[in-house]
């Protein structure tokens, strides 16, 4: 339970250090704050963080059942929010896909790695269903996002060159990278790791700070016309994918105890900050993202204090 309060203080302090930020600073110096830490995450902190990461951890616990079901879970949740948006909102490609990540793509990171520390026991949960995000989830989200950016824009979109970049966007990389490290047993020198495991772990407060700044402009729920949308992603999020873990561990993987709990706990976290980061390097709609990134993380808490509840230790 100390590790559920922790994870979400985290990100309550900070992001409210941002809002401050925001309200007490000249808009322009805020919007020049934003335009230059979203590259620094993405192209710097975010892939430094991912390459200590995953060198640290042992690659057959990283690969166990937590990365399985991970994926089929994310799938499912993702299936579930594109084929209603699609269907029944009448959503464009962009919206949806957008969507569909917001409602499968959960906070490992800054709110999963205390959970799994303090709760769970340990840092495999959340490092797992990192690198299942990074390595095989993040890519395809990825790909439809450049083609939709594309079909946005004038130019035809050019399908092979699209992959490409999504497959070799930095996070990735560096994820790859640390697998390789790990797989080898070997990490650089004291004097160079030591810099980049500094650089890389203000990669989480910089993501709930920028994150913070973003809210201070856009009021949650400003579009009433989303409010559907929002209630949809957050059903999935909060409501199906924890209960989709729940049947594939139990069932499907015949989990119990404290695996049980790593993988619907992590499964119940809420939309991860890197999917505002995301859309908005691509320019696609990011306000469905916030919306339902702000709405997750409220709402998460009790989720996860049920399902600490029920099936923790």
């Amino acid at each position: 339970m100390e590790g559920v309060l922790l994870g979400f203080s985290i990100v309550l302090v900070i992001a409210g250090i941002g809002l401050l930020a925001a309200a007490l600073l000249p808009r322009a110096t805020t919007a020049l704050i934003q335009q230059g830490l979203t590259p620094a995450i993405y192209y710097v902190t975010n892939p430094l963080l991912m390459v200590v990461l995953v060198a640290e951890i042992d690659l057959g616990t990283l690969m166990g059942v937590y990365a399985p079901v991970a994926l089929v879970t994310a799938v499912v949740a993702g299936g579930c929010y594109a084929l209603g948006s699609w269907l029944v909102l009448k959503r464009t490609a962009g919206q949806t896909a957008v969507g569909a990540m917001a409602s499968s793509y959960v906070n490992a990171g800054n709110i999963g790695l205390p959970i799994a520390i303090y709760a769970v026991g340990g840092s495999a949960p959340a490092v797992s269903v990192l690198v299942t995000q990074l390595l095989l989830i993040a890519p395809v989200y990825l790909t439809v996002f450049g083609w939709c950016s594309r079909q946005a824009g004038s130019s035809q979109p050019r399908l092979g060159r699209t992959v490409l970049r999504s497959v070799a966007n930095p996070v990735t990389v560096a994820t790859a990278a640390g697998a390789v490290l790990a797989l080898v047993d070997w990490v650089p020198p004291e004097a160079i790791w030591t810099p980049m495991d500094m650089l890389g772990r203000a990669s989480i407060p910089l993501l709930l700070f920028l994150f913070g700044l973003s809210l201070a402009s856009q009021r949650p729920f400003r579009d009433r016309a989303l409010v559907p949308d929002i209630a949809w992603g957050s059903f999935i999020k909060l409501i199906l994918m924890p209960l989709t873990a729940w049947l594939l561990g139990h069932y499907a993987w015949g989990l119990q105890g404290m695996e049980l709990f790593g993988v619907v706990a992590m499964a119940a976290l809420p939309t991860a900050q890197n999917v505002f980061l995301f859309s908005s390097q691509f320019r696609l709609p990011n306000l469905l993202v916030r919306d339902i990134v702000f709405t997750s993380a409220v709402l998460s808490l009790p989720v996860i204090l049920v399902v600490a509840i029920l099936l923790g230790p």
